[in-house]
């Protein structure tokens, strides 16, 4: 689960850098919609709601 949840994250994380042509007039939008959904996250594994196995 952790590592399908890493290789999410590093497409994710991959598909906001504004390298492509027709991604270079996205502006911040990808990366405020990522840095949502990680806080998102972080908000539900701190208090157990995700379980987390590292």
């Amino acid at each position: 689960m952790d590592l399908v949840l890493l290789i999410i994250l590093l497409v994710l994380l991959t598909g906001t850098i504004p390298r492509w042509n027709d991604s270079r007039n996205w502006g911040y939008g990808p990366s405020g919609l990522l840095t949502v959904i990680l806080v998102a996250v972080l908000v539900l594994i701190f208090p157990g709601h995700i379980p987390r196995r590292f």
